[in-house]
This record gives structure tokens, C-alpha cells and sequence, in this order.
């Protein structure tokens, strides 16, 4: 079994990108959260901007891990960042299973130049305990491989710590 789940959202597919490269460098399962709401297109993108403003959410449809979340010593969490603010579909699974994740990393992507670092305390909130990494990628960036590589590192010595 493996012992890394990689737990996302995607409304563009960047976001996708990045938890795909992370999963596949630690040999983690890759899981995508949908809600069921059509975010495709310029309506979409509304939308979303509009939910993520709002903090609503809406009904996730069944995620299905391998096993229980308190079972993987890791869980990696990827949003986009939508106005500022974690994806409502992100929201939404740590409204419902936030509480039941042991240790958690962040993953943000990101369009614009800001880092948006207060989307991973906005995370935080709702988790048991702050997370052991984070990193907020703008995927078409010149410094987003180094930036990947480094949250990578950090991610691999806290699960070393873990066997010790």
C-alpha cells in the first residue's frame, strides 16, 4: 500500500500537472476532488472566483482513497488559488475531512506574481495540526522546478524522520 496520498483540484489543469509530478516523485496515490459544478470556460472561471469569494461549497462527488486518510502517513493537499482564497472544492473536502488528516503538505498553484501564502494558513484552519510543508508553484515560471524540487526535499526528510 502506499503510504503518500496526493489529493487534489484542478479547474485548468495546472494545478493537476503539479500533483501529478509530485505523486509520481514520491510514489504517492493520486486522487482528484470534483464537486460536479461545470467550472469550464469563462463561466466557470466566474464561478469559481465567485464560490472561492463566498466560501461556499457544494457536494463533492465520492472520494475513494485506497485506504482510510488516517491510515497514510502523508496527505498532500493541491488547490488553485481562486480570488485569493483556496478552491471551494478544496474547501469543501477539508470542511468534511479535514479533522481526519494526520500530516499534511501544502501544494498551491497560482496565476499571478503573488504568493498567496495565506491561502496555507486558511488551509491550516481547518486540519488537526499546522502543516510540514508547503510551496506555492506559478507552473509557467522560470523558478517553479526549484521550487518543486525544494518542497520535494522537505517532504522526503520529514518522511525519513517518520522510520527513525
Amino acid at each position: 500500500m502506499k503510504d503518500v496520498l496526493c489529493i487534489y483540484s484542478s479547474r485548468t489543469g495546472k494545478t493537476k500537472q503539479a500533483m501529478e509530478e509530485i505523486a509520481q516523485a514520491l510514489d504517492g496515490e493520486l486522487l482528484e476532488l470534483r464537486d460536479g459544478v461545470d467550472r469550464s470556460g469563462w463561466r466557470g472561471f466566474l464561478r469559481s472566483g465567485l464560490d472561492a469569494m463566498r466560501k461556499d461549497t457544494h457536494p463533492l462527488e465520492p472520494v475513494e482513497p485506497a485506504q482510510k486518510l488516517e491510515a497514510y502517513r502523508l496527505v498532500i493537499l493541491g488547490t488553485p488559488v481562486w480570488a485569493g482564497r483556496c478552491s471551494s472544492v478544496m474547501r469543501g473536502f477539508l470542511k468534511q475531512y479535514g479533522r481526519q488528516l494526520k500530516h499534511t503538505a501544502l501544494v498551491i498553484t497560482r496565476g499571478g506574481e503573488s504568493r498567496y501564502t495565506e491561502v496555507f494558513r486558511q488551509m491550516d484552519g481547518y486540519l488537526p495540526e499546522r502543516h510540514i510543508a508547503a510551496v506555492s508553484l506559478r507552473m509557467d515560471s522560470v523558478g517553479c522546478h526549484f521550487w518543486e524540487e525544494d518542497f520535494l526535499r522537505r517532504v522526503r526528510e520529514f518522511l525519513e524522520g517518520l522510520e527513525t
